[in-house]
């Protein structure tokens, strides 16, 4: 098929209809891989010329199939990614890989390998410490990743295709990032909702023609007047969003998500890989302590007599700080989708360190469908309105 459509356009046509150009890609003789949260290391994939295709759910979907593999008092994002793999939507996949992002991931995961058998399969067991063994760890499960993908594709991942991938990889979070500065100026020059699309969009494509697309959206942007106006600027934090229905219905109430920190979003994006002798260890850094989620326990930070929570805090958090005052954010909301435990018991540390540096903060926790947000869209705006 050829694509006519150029910047926004083709951003939303990609977020429309996820699966459309994978498949075309499959037709057209490439490999597509899923891959299941931000951990599997994408530049491995790209190194052998397969597509990487995220494994996200749908919150128009009703869950009927995963209830008879997982219970319903568990994460209602993870049950949507199974349910829709148990219904064949993700059939044009030639291999999923997966990792330890907690423990209803890491069932799920083996779950999938039982239930829809792949022709291939890797779960990365991605430590949950970041100190030098648990990255010598890390190191040592990117090897057997490489050895199995060679494996299965018959293919050698050369030093030279590996730096590549890294180099392609880096290139589009750079763009990410001069995407995301874009929403620096008051008004922002794009909306929560469009970059949220366009962060869905690259995870679906091939990193290459997800570079040339970025190029095309940040130009396109780039020319815009006065699309927006100025409204309270807001962050948003917390568990996946892969869904543009909550950012939507923030900004419909009056606001302007100008940051967020997400896995579909800076969270996955903005951490680059190092230049190391050998590529490996700075793979293992990037997916184990650059990548800033709630699943990796960072140890304490103690002062020279007692333990200094602040100084914990701060050490733990201090690039929210960063965030706030770069997008010089007025306001944070912190959301979580129902049972997510590994946000869910981060929530009281991120509200001390927002009061801590003096920055307003809700809290919403919400069960991963649309009909649930219209409650919540009341709260929003009395938030708003503390805002000023």
């Amino acid at each position: 098929m050829v694509v006519n459509r150029k910047g926004i356009e083709r951003i939303k046509e990609i977020y429309q209809d996820r699966a459309s150009r994978a498949q075309e890609l499959k037709a057209g003789g490439k490999q597509v891989m899923g891959y299941l949260c931000i951990y599997p290391v994408l530049e491995m994939l790209t190194a052998l010329d397969i597509v990487p295709f995220r494994i996200l759910g749908q919150m128009s979907e009703p869950i009927t199939k995963a209830d008879a593999c997982l219970p319903t008092i568990v994460c209602p994002f993870i049950r949507s990614t199974l349910d829709l793999g148990l219904k064949g939507k993700y059939d044009f996949m030639d291999g999923v890989v997966m990792a330890h992002v907690c423990d209803v991931g890491e069932k799920t995961s083996h779950i999938w390998r039982t239930y829809l058998n792949p022709p291939y399969y890797y779960f990365l067991d991605v430590p949950h410490t970041t100190h030098l063994a648990a990255q010598e760890q890390m190191k040592e499960q990117i090897k057997t990743l490489r050895q199995t993908l060679e494996d299965f594709t018959g293919k050698k991942i050369t030093a030279a295709k590996l730096k590549q991938a890294i180099d392609l990889h880096n290139q589009q979070r750079a763009l990410v990032r001069e995407l995301y500065d874009l929403r620096k100026p008051d008004p922002p020059l794009i909306s929560g909702a469009e970059t949220l699309q366009t962060m869905v969009a690259l995870m679906s494509i091939p990193v290459a023609e997800g570079n040339d697309l970025l190029k095309q959206v940040i130009s396109e942007v780039k020319q815009r007047k006065n699309k927006l106006s100025k409204k309270p600027r807001l962050l948003i934090w917390g568990s996946i969003i892969d869904n543009v229905a909550l950012v939507e219905m923030i900004e419909s109430a009056g606001a302007n998500v100008v940051m967020d920190d997400i896995c579909v979003g800076s969270r996955a994006f903005f951490p680059a890989v190092a230049q190391t002798d050998d590529p490996l260890d700075g793979l293992a850094y990037r997916y184990l302590v650059e990548l800033k989620c709630p699943r990796t326990f960072r140890e304490a930070t103690y002062g020279e007599t007692k333990k200094d929570y602040i100084q914990d805090l701060e050490s733990r958090f201090g690039y929210i700080k960063e965030y706030i005052r770069d997008w010089n954010v007025n306001g944070v909301i912190l959301q979580a989708v129902r049972y997510c435990d590994i946000h869910g018991y981060e929530v009281p540390a991120v509200r001390d360190y927002l009061d801590h540096i003096g920055t307003p903060h809700i809290y919403l926790e919400h069960d991963y469908s649309e009909a649930a947000l219209a409650p919540l869209r009341t709260r929003v705006q009395a938030f708003l309105e503390l805002l000023g």
